[in-house]
């Protein structure tokens, strides 16, 4: 793949790039670069997480060196359960993450808790707390402990840990949904003074839940990799989608985010009575046809519903033999 296709495919469905600059320095440089991101085990992999692995699936096709950090030790600080229970949970999602795509023999699974207790990783958290005011640490917290009356001193270490993941895994590109923004500025802006490279940073969009609104587990809003081929029908025929309406529409978003960049060309079944079969090569084409009224929304949440239970498919079968050890 030239670097011009390259770019392209990283661009794609991406929010923003801290700097543009930067990455085509990495894909001109030949050294194959390395990107990472990092999944706290802490409950069942979504549409969120998949959009995150999408385009880590564009990385590796683009000749970049895959690191995923599951980062059992975050978890465990955060409170999502005992360390066993986070433990569990890592190894779960890192079949799902294989299941999804990624290629096991060039990506490299890291657990936290292999490297985040030695003593050279600890000094550089310490000296990286001595840089970071209070504010700013809490300031990059995940939105959910930012928001508690109480949170705790381990929730504030969290963001000085990701930004020490960065330099500890010798990362080029740090890759996460633009809820991570706080973290990587952190990271680009902190790293330095203690020696180590500013890392470029990648973000992919949040998407919408189903129901229009922002996708929450409280809300159930979402679907996620061990929901049966019935659960996913059901979420998708109750879901917002507007006739004609391409923006704000979490439907149109799965087709976007989730379906076309693993699918060359869709087929939306209808009877004939209806209009027939349609054969659909981009989402700027399943648009304009949305959007004139020629496709009703039923037959896109059927379509939509039968492409994510292919895609789902393989990783809830890795997720059984999982379930299966216990």
């Amino acid at each position: 793949m030239n670097k011009d296709d390259a770019l392209r495919l990283i661009l794609r469905n991406t929010q923003e790039v801290v700097k543009e600059d930067e990455l085509r320095a990495l894909l001109e440089n030949e050294r194959t670069p390395i990107a990472y991101t990092g999944y706290e085990p802490s409950g069942k992999i979504h549409m969120g997480h998949m959009l995150t692995v999408n385009k880590l699936l564009d990385l590796q096709k683009a000749g970049f060196k895959i690191i995923v950090l599951l980062a059992d030790l975050h978890g465990y600080l955060n409170e999502k359960g005992s360390f066993d229970d986070v433990q569990r949970i890592a190894e779960m999602n890192r079949r799902a993450f294989i299941a999804l795509g990624l290629d096991p023999e060039k990506t490299e699974f890291v657990k936290g808790s292999s490297f985040q207790l030695e003593p050279d990783y600890m000094l550089n958290i310490l000296k990286l707390a001595r840089d970071t005011t209070l504010n700013r640490a809490k300031r990059s917290m995940d939105e959910i402990s930012r928001g508690m009356e109480n949170p705790k001193v381990s929730q504030m270490i969290y963001p000085l840990m990701q930004a020490m993941d960065i330099a500890r895994l010798n990362v080029d590109l740090a890759v996460g949904g633009i809820d991570q923004r706080k973290i990587h500025m952190l990271a680009r802006e902190n790293l330095p003074p203690l020696g180590f490279r500013a890392p470029t940073c990648l973000h992919t969009p949040i998407l919408l839940g189903l129901d229009g609104e922002k996708m929450s587990s409280s809300q159930g809003n979402y679907i996620s990799v061990d929901d049966d081929v019935n659960a996913i029908k059901k979420k998708i025929r109750g879901a917002f989608c507007p006739a004609k309406v391409i923006e704000d529409n979490p439907i149109i978003e799965i087709f976007r985010y989730h379906i076309f960049p693993r699918f060359e060309r869709i087929v939306i079944e209808r009877p004939e009575k209806y209009g027939g079969n349609l054969e659909i090569e981009s989402i700027e084409e399943l648009g304009r046809i949305f959007s004139k009224g020629e496709l009703h929304p039923m037959d896109l949440k059927n379509a939509a519903a039968s492409y994510l239970n292919e895609i789902i498919e393989p990783v809830r079968l890795k997720i059984g033999e999982v379930d299966d050890t216990r």
